[in-house]
């Protein structure tokens, strides 16, 4: 870490404690140590680091991982098509799915999207990131705790691709003796179950953020949560915001003050997750 975002923390970690306190759903990324190691040698260089909790932490395999701003300027993976595998974090100008939640799970998504979004402008910090992680289910819904075998994922071309069966390890075991829900609790978040319609842009030069829907349809699980919450907006953004606002529209760049950047982030999100009907 480095050491202004030591302090955003620290600065907002009461108000942070609270919001955990009051919303047990909160999309935050959940910190749970903050640290400092002093190196020996000449240097006495300090390492400063956090312990922070695995969006992915799941059984699921994660087909698809993407890093949503809601903004345009630089928003798009810079991995030729063929390096682009089940590790690359995609961004916005990549997303080509809009996600469907059921009715509850949406008006709860929405609530705790707002109510953290209000907790990051409080704080003065900007610049974060919904991450996405999707798993593409064969068919129905699997039951039980089992992993889909042979999950098959959506490629370009429209045709699928099989997935080798999932083993369980004897630590996946260890936890299901211990705690039979634990590979398959489901809270706002985290191992949701919901469906995702395939989009297209019309043409690539307009960097249109959202593309047009085809109505093709899948069954995943989804994984999310809102990460990156320490940039704090001072007078290094301030300077990105006015230089980067010479060369493009303002309103596509990541660096805006952080009342604009709530606003046009829940305006993106509330675009891309919608309401299953």
């Amino acid at each position: 870490m480095k050491k202004a975002e030591v302090k955003v923390l620290l600065r907002m970690l009461n108000a942070y404690y609270d919001h955990f306190r009051a919303f047990e759903n909160t999309l935050v990324t959940r910190y749970y140590g903050l640290h400092c190691l002093k190196l020996n040698g000449p240097a006495q260089k300090k390492v400063r680091f956090v312990i922070i909790g695995n969006l992915f932490c799941t059984n699921y395999t994660i087909h698809k991982r993407f890093d949503l701003k809601g903004s345009t300027f630089g928003r798009i993976t810079d991995k030729p098509e063929s390096e682009i595998d089940t590790t690359t974090t995609l961004k916005d100008l990549d997303l080509n799915f809009i996600f469907k939640l059921q009715k509850s799970w949406f008006e709860e998504f929405r609530r705790q999207v707002d109510r953290d979004c209000e907790l990051l402008e409080q704080e003065r910090v900007m610049d974060y990131s919904l991450l996405v992680g999707v798993n593409f289910r064969e068919g129905n819904a699997s039951t039980g705790y089992q992993t889909p075998s042979g999950c098959r994922t959506p490629i370009e071309n429209g045709t699928t691709e099989a997935e080798p069966i999932h083993r369980f390890t004897k630590s996946d075991v260890d936890l299901l003796l211990l705690n039979p829900a634990g590979l398959t609790n489901t809270s706002l978040g985290i191992n949701m179950p919901a469906r995702v319609e395939r989009t297209f842009r019309k043409n690539d030069l307009d960097f249109q953020l959202i593309g047009e829907p085809t109505g093709e349809l899948y069954d995943v699980t989804l994984f999310f949560g809102i990460i990156d919450i320490l940039q704090d907006y001072d007078i290094t953004k301030k300077l990105e915001h006015a230089y980067k606002s010479i060369q493009c529209d303002p309103n596509s760049i990541s660096a805006v003050d952080p009342m604009a950047y709530s606003r046009r982030f829940r305006d993106y999100i509330f675009k891309v997750f919608v309401e299953d009907n």
